[in-house]
């Protein structure tokens, strides 16, 4: 074993962005043209009062440099950008960042939906191991309000739209630092990609290069919801009986949260108590990748606490990440 394998990667720093501009669930009916929602369905359906949408202006790299900027850069020898979202296909947005925020440091990007930041953490503490770099930014801009679909044919239409409009834009920053003493003790991840196509935004690549009327986010949130309740909750459950601990062992159990019924439904299916749940959806919508960090940052755990980070993203891909702080 070499010297870098016998250290830790510590989540040493959180922080997030939240543009100020705020749309609530009924000002979202309100702007969809043609077809019109039944009044309140959106809140009704999900428990989202509002979300953040950035700035015309703002691009991704601006959400995540400015969760960035909160904290302490110097000496960071490496820049993950980890998002859904992105300035642009070439380069890769990590490239944006750093120029932004002056640094100097090798940079990659990393993508898997709302799990992009968490498999980010990940590559940044296998990285730190092997001793190969002691100070990660792992950072994200997710701006998914540039792809949802206002104008609505019909009612099979907004369906298939529907769960753009529980996204929001949010940036967020994680700092990943060599310790010889804490930091991340358990992950794991999985995936069943033949639920690829349940939710897509098919523009922009080499299928759909150019076509406007694939630049919008779509899915079936039932068929989403079933692909994961398919795959089952062993992934999470096994990290506590690998680990020998119980959520109540954890200062914060931070859960993606794109609906507040299936908020509900997971937590009873794993048993999480309420206390240990830091509910962002309400008033923050769903931030896609930055919706982990976003509990971090909000959540009220201490130096030494141990946290439990619970992914799941389109594709589809859960995650699991358990570290003391």
């Amino acid at each position: 074993m070499t010297e870098g394998l016998r250290l830790k990667a510590r989540i040493s720093g959180v922080a997030t962005y939240l543009p100020e501009r705020t749309l609530t669930s009924g000002e979202v009916e309100q702007r969809i043209e043609g077809y019109v929602p039944h009044p309140g369905i959106v809140e009704r359906l999900t428990g989202i009062r509002q979300r953040h949408v950035a700035r015309d202006d703002q691009q991704a790299s601006d959400l995540a440099a400015e969760a960035a900027r909160e904290l302490d850069l110097d000496g960071v020898d490496l820049l993950i950008f980890a998002s859904a979202s992105q300035d642009m296909i070439e380069p890769a947005t990590a490239h944006i960042v750093s120029a932004k925020l002056g640094l100097s440091c090798p940079v990659f990007d990393v993508k898997n939906a709302c799990n992009s930041i968490l498999n980010g953490i990940q590559v940044a503490e296998a990285l730190i191991r092997t001793g190969a770099y002691a100070k990660v930014l792992v950072c994200g801009g997710e701006v998914p309000s540039r792809a949802i679909r206002w104008r609505i044919r019909d009612r099979a239409q907004f369906v298939d739209a529907f769960a753009g409009y529980t996204l929001s834009d949010a940036g967020a920053a994680v700092l990943v630092t060599a310790d010889p003493h804490r930091g991340i003790f358990y992950r794991d991840f999985s995936a069943d990609s033949t639920a690829w196509a349940v939710g897509t935004l098919p523009g922009g690549g080499t299928a759909h290069p150019r076509d406007p009327e694939f630049s919008y986010f779509r899915g079936d949130g039932r068929r989403l919801r079933e692909a994961f309740e398919l795959v089952g909750p062993d992934l999470f459950l096994n990290a506590l009986k690998r680990t020998g601990l119980s959520w109540d062992d954890f200062a914060v159990v931070a859960v993606h949260q794109v609906a507040m019924p299936y908020l509900h439904f997971l937590a009873g299916a794993l048993g999480i108590p309420d206390d240990r749940l830091v509910v962002t959806l309400p008033e923050h919508g769903n931030c896609a990748s930055a919706t982990l960090p976003l509990q971090l940052a909000q959540g009220g755990w201490s130096p030494g606490d141990r946290v439990a980070l619970l992914g799941l993203a389109g594709g589809i891909s859960l995650g699991v990440m358990l570290a003391e702080m």
